[in-house]
């Protein structure tokens, strides 16, 4: 959900000169750009100024018991979804109500309640995801029951779908489930395609050491599911901010899509839509067959995370940040662990202004990806340098 925001000082009390006496409404810009330096696949560097994020926010406190929040995205295509019928660029549009200061009431479309740190991150202040927070579709719409028996420990359980559109938006039109070289078969949309997660979020000594953890499971389609864990867990010192997060996901069906992405084509029976059949007597037929439309099965995700933010002087952080991650199809020897990824991150960050959520950053970024030979495909690297801001823009 973004993590609590700072005491920050709104345009709307700096221009009327006014003090705010209420929460009902507090309407944020969320908005970061900046100027990229990219590696190239044929090793040449490009440029180019970007958006990274423009999403606007609405939230506030009705009463002491009712509150909401609404946020959306406004470099993002609008048109509304199958299953919940949202629009992607929907973030989040709930409400909630605290029964008593243990129990609380969510629902509407909200952040599936996954742990882990970089998770929970507001997306504006994430320079480059992991591959697999990359690809999550964490956006749902359901319902959350938090449990707070004392105020350091919260449990948290939310039952939502388990993606905003149908099958077929989803996994494209005649979908194949593909597991091993030999079971291939046609995915069917599932009748209840829900997620359950259960959360806990511990705090101890006083805040400095927090956890972040949850498990889950999601029918994707009939027959077929994804179990997930994640541990997060955090340092947090008044100068200095450390977490490890550990994330996995057993998909019977690859909902990520990063396997298939890489792997599908090696199931083809076709090469550029064209089949040779078996030779009869002295000739030999070949006939067009369309590519037909497979996703990976039995895969696993594994992502490890760490990340250091340390406020070496007075309006400055230093960001380090490393990923490494792997990818496998467990059916078959050749794609067993096939993919490794290692990821790094650095950045410098400045804050102009005590009383504004604003940073200006320099930041360095980097990935490796490599395959193994007997997947044969070809291993790869990125890298990117940015000059930008982040402004979260507390205009009311």
């Amino acid at each position: 959900m973004g993590g609590e925001d700072g005491n920050f000082q709104s345009l709307a009390e700096r221009l009327a000169k006014v003090e705010k006496k209420h929460d009902m409404l507090d309407v944020y810009i969320n908005y970061a750009a900046s100027a990229q330096a990219s590696e190239g696949t044929d090793a040449s560097w490009q440029t180019r100024f970007a958006n990274k994020e423009l999403r606007l926010e609405l939230k506030g406190n009705l009463t002491d018991k009712l509150y909401y929040r609404f946020r959306h995205r406004l470099n993002r295509r609008n048109d509304a979804q199958g299953s919940d019928n949202f629009s992607k660029a929907t973030d989040l549009m709930m409400v909630g109500y605290d029964f008593n200061d243990k129990v609380s009431l969510m629902a509407g479309k909200m952040c599936q309640i996954w742990g882990g740190y970089e998770y929970d991150t507001n997306p504006m202040y994430i320079y480059q995801y992991s591959d697999m927070c990359d690809h999550l579709e964490i956006f749902q719409t359901g319902v959350t029951l938090s449990l707070k028996p004392v105020p350091t420990q919260e449990l948290a359980f939310m039952v939502s779908d388990a993606h905003n559109g149908t099958l077929e938006e989803t996994y494209g039109t005649d979908p194949i489930l593909v597991s091993s070289r030999n079971d291939f078969r046609e995915l069917e949309k599932a009748n209840h395609p829900l997620t359950f997660i259960a959360n806990w979020n511990g705090s101890f000594f006083g805040g400095q050491l927090q956890t972040r953890w949850a498990w889950g499971i999601q029918k994707l389609a009939k027959g077929q599911y994804s179990r997930m864990i994640t541990l997060g867990q955090k340092l947090n010192l008044p100068e200095v901010q450390w977490y490890v997060d550990y994330m996995a996901s057993f998909d019977d069906l690859d909902r990520l899509g990063i396997v298939t992405s890489d792997l599908s084509s090696s199931f083809h029976p076709v090469y550029d839509g064209y089949q040779v059949a078996q030779p009869y007597s002295e000739y030999l037929y070949i006939y067009y067959m369309p590519p037909m439309n497979l996703h990976c099965g039995n895969v696993h995700y594994h992502s490890w995370i760490t990340k250091l933010n340390w406020q070496f002087a007075p309006q400055w952080n230093l960001m380090l940040k490393g990923t490494y991650e792997t990818a496998s199809m467990q059916q078959i020897e050749a794609f067993k662990n096939y993919r490794k990824s290692i990821g790094w991150i650095g950045a410098l960050e400045y804050y102009p202004d005590k009383t504004q959520d604003l940073r200006v950053f320099l930041a360095y970024m980097g990935q490796n990806v490599n395959y193994t030979k007997e997947s044969y495909l070809d291993s790869h690297h990125s890298n990117r340098i940015e000059l930008g801001f982040m402004y979260r823009i507390k205009c009311y």
